[in-house]
């Protein structure tokens, strides 16, 4: 696949499910993908893109802003408390806020810095063990938590387990984030963002299907 493709396709969900593309952010999730292909879809004109890892965001951004204008950063990895001053100086968005701790240290650097990214707050929708994000049962209480830092929080996020049909995670995000006033929702990745986009994702995380498969050698 390739950028053009995935953005006719999100426009063709888009259509189907009564929205518009204008509800919707592509993330191009460039995670260890080589600079020439990440400077191939810059010169296509792609301008949002997606890191796991603050170092390696660090390696690659601030160089790539040196000659593309207007570059968005979106942090969808977990985030150390320690890196978390590191990732509010490079990202626009921060998608993985998942603890107290972890939300009170950047409330403090807001007030420091005069600034902050926007933030979403992951539901473990899967409740699996392994992964990180807050459990359906507490999200409306630490959404709430969350609000009393004076934070801008503007929606959740959610990676479905994957051997389970994500759609019903998907449903699950979007009926937490209606319940507790929140419009945006980061779901969706390469193999279901069109359900994603049924469903009311504002954001989608793509990355094989705009750059190929991932070299981890």
């Amino acid at each position: 696949m390739s950028l053009s493709e995935v953005t006719a396709r999100m426009a063709k969900a888009a259509d189907q499910a009564g929205r518009s593309m204008d509800d919707l952010s592509l993330i191009a999730v460039s995670k260890v993908q080589p600079n020439e292909r990440v400077a191939s879809v810059l010169d296509e004109g792609h301008r949002i893109f997606g890191e796991n890892k603050v170092q390696e965001a660090a390696a690659k951004w601030p160089m790539f802003r040196e000659t593309y204008e207007n570059i968005e950063l979106h942090l969808i990895g977990p985030l150390q408390t320690n890196k978390a001053r590191q990732a509010m100086h490079l990202a626009q968005a921060i998608h993985t806020v998942d603890r107290l701790k972890l939300a009170t240290t950047i409330a403090r650097l807001a007030q420091e810095l005069g600034s902050c990214p926007d933030l979403f707050v992951q539901v473990n929708t899967g409740e699996e063990p392994q992964k990180s994000g807050i459990l359906p049962t507490e999200a409306d209480e630490f959404i709430a938590e969350v609000r009393e830092l004076d934070l801008p929080l503007v929606g959740l996020m959610c990676i479905p387990p994957v051997d389970e049909e994500p759609s019903l995670h998907f449903a699950l995000l979007a009926k937490i984030a209606a319940r507790n006033g929140l419009q945006g929702l980061s779901m969706g990745m390469s193999g279901d963002f069109e359900r994603a986009i049924a469903l009311g994702a504002t954001h989608i995380r793509v990355g094989s299907a705009i750059f190929g498969e991932r070299d981890y050698g």
